[in-house]
């Protein structure tokens, strides 16, 4: 669906270098602090800048030969773009079907309804928490085969986070054929809504993986000095000093379980996770 070959990007103080691809029918989550790169990944594929290298390619095709037919199986919410707040969602309805030829205007109705959101408030009395299901419902008001989500969930409160996340889920049960790229810095958003993850990090990805394996096979070791001296390393990714010894983050929890019964093993989190990938040594 969509697939990114060395993406280059430079600005004064950051360089985007990345890599990845997007498998259809899948939700893809990239993850990663902010400043990290997510964003300029996201509008290199959008073409909302320009590249400084490398290709990306959507629905097969490479980003110069989209036609707007193509671009109509795009929905997007980007984390610092919307529509005007003077404008209310009964103003909004006829740009999108003038957008969009496959605009489904009933069903978008309905569906702001259901979340209780007010066809004649202006957007800038809306909530943080409205405003992010608004943006969110016009990126699936229009059947796209594709959504590309930079930051979604961004800012809101516990309830207003999964039902973004439940729209989402609904969203790609209709159909198996969808796909979802979305970013976050809210890990656990993500742990369970994304078949695989990438994490992005100073502009460069630095781990790819199913989800379902992150979070069964990683786990991060807890020893002391004498048991870290003994232990087998092979199987250790990250390494982080601490003052009762040394935190080593594994891709392979049981291995070390059977062979080190005696050692903490905590089960990993995408949080812990960043925080070793980021902090650790190799």
């Amino acid at each position: 669906m969509i697939k990114i070959e060395n993406l280059k990007k430079n600005y004064s103080k950051f360089t985007l270098d990345c890599s990845m691809e997007v498998q259809p029918g899948m939700i893809t989550g990239l993850i990663g602090q902010n400043g990290a790169g997510k964003s300029t990944t996201f509008k290199s594929i959008l073409g909302l800048i320009s590249m400084d290298g490398g290709s990306i390619e959507i629905f097969g095709k490479d980003m110069s030969a989209m036609t707007q037919k193509d671009r109509q199986q795009i929905g997007v919410a980007l984390s610092d773009s919307g529509f005007s707040g003077w404008l209310r969602i009964k103003d909004i309805i006829p740009i999108l079907a003038s957008m969009y030829d496959a605009f489904e205007k009933e069903e978008f109705i309905q569906q702001c309804q259901q979340f209780k959101l007010p066809l004649d408030k202006k957007l800038k009395e809306f909530s943080t928490g409205m405003k992010a299901k608004l943006k969110v419902l016009v990126a699936m008001s229009h059947n796209a085969s594709l959504l590309i989500l930079d930051e979604p969930t961004a800012g809101l409160d516990v309830v207003a986070r999964e039902q973004v996340l439940d729209m989402l889920r609904n969203y790609m049960e209709k159909d198996e054929n969808r796909t979802i790229l979305i970013s976050s810095h809210i890990s656990s958003d993500l742990e369970g809504l994304c078949d695989d993850i990438y994490m992005i990090h100073e502009g460069k990805i630095v781990l790819h993986e199913e989800t379902d394996v992150l979070l069964s096979d990683y786990a991060v070791l807890k020893v002391d000095e004498t048991k870290y001296d003994l232990m087998d390393k092979k199987y250790v990714i990250k390494i982080v000093k601490e003052s009762f010894g040394y935190k080593c983050l594994t891709n392979q929890r049981q291995f070390y379980q059977e062979n080190y019964p005696d050692i903490v093993i905590e089960k990993g989190t995408i949080d812990e996770l960043i925080m070793m990938m980021i902090r650790g040594d190799k």
